[in-house]
């Protein structure tokens, strides 16, 4: 991997740390390239149990260069579909096949595509210094990295074109109330606090936490029949289990159960 990525395993918790802060971690080919194999890699690593995505600096992600981009002329159609099929695209499938816990720690702004890959993440923890913005508009542009999706689901339709049709920024604590984050941490304690949910997800039921992300995920948009049907298979996967097993045991011996995490 290159140096623009940061990439690191610490007791089942795989950080990716985005590592151009003097542009802000705004993305290039290569960040995006180095973020889809960490993804990959933390999916095919059996060790790792838990995913965290954080920005090096005062900035979680800027979107993308647009600088690097430069003037296409009139290839441009065809040259930013190309870049999000090439570059973006692959991140976002490497985001959907990780069936482990992904955590975005946003430790500063998180604005255009840098705000939708933030939405990517399964839970979002931010620093009081975060903001959010879905600055696409402020640039004639549209949300290309999948914002227009996500962002409805976390806000409802109303909010989410209220901030895509603004590109008005807000700070951490309005981003905790509308839901798009889950809380709020100083920013010196921010990624402490993250690597200490991610080893707590680490230390439990490693099948039934997999199990459960996918559960959640097949059945929005789905209906309640859908869903309950859906969860029969998956529910005999982890009563199978010896993690289940264990904590039955210990339920019944009045102890914690000791996950193996297998």
């Amino acid at each position: 991997m290159s140096t623009q990525l940061l990439f690191e395993k610490t007791d089942g918790v795989a950080i990716i740390t985005l590592n151009r802060p003097e542009k802000r971690n705004a993305f290039s080919d290569v960040m995006l390239a180095d973020w889809a194999e960490a993804l990959r890699e933390s999916q095919s690593d059996g060790a790792v149990g838990a995913v965290i995505v954080t920005g090096m600096g005062r900035a979680f992600c800027a979107g993308g260069d647009l600088g690097q981009m430069g003037d296409v002329g009139g290839n441009a159609a065809l040259y930013i579909g190309e870049f999000l099929r090439r570059n973006v695209h692959p991140v976002a499938e490497a985001v959907r096949s990780l069936r482990k816990p992904y955590i975005a720690a946003v430790n500063g702004v998180a604005a255009g595509a840098g705000m939708d890959m933030a939405l990517m993440a399964d839970i979002r923890y931010a620093a009081r210094s975060a903001t959010f913005m879905e600055s696409y508009v402020k640039v004639g542009l549209l949300p290309g990295d999948g914002g227009a999706f996500l962002l409805p689901k976390v806000v409802g339709t109303a909010k989410a074109l209220e901030l895509l049709w603004t590109g008005d920024s807000i700070d951490a604590l309005e981003a905790e109330k509308m839901g798009i984050v889950s809380r709020v941490f100083d920013d010196d304690v921010l990624l402490d606090e993250v690597r200490t949910f991610a080893a707590r997800l680490v230390g439990g039921p490693r099948v039934a936490i997999r199990l459960i992300k996918q559960a959640v995920y097949r059945s929005i948009g789905g209906d309640l029949l859908g869903a309950l049907d859906d969860i029969t298979g998956p529910m005999g996967v982890a009563f199978a289990t010896e993690d289940h097993r264990e904590a039955v045991r210990a339920f019944s011996e009045g102890r914690k159960p000791d996950f193996r995490g297998v």
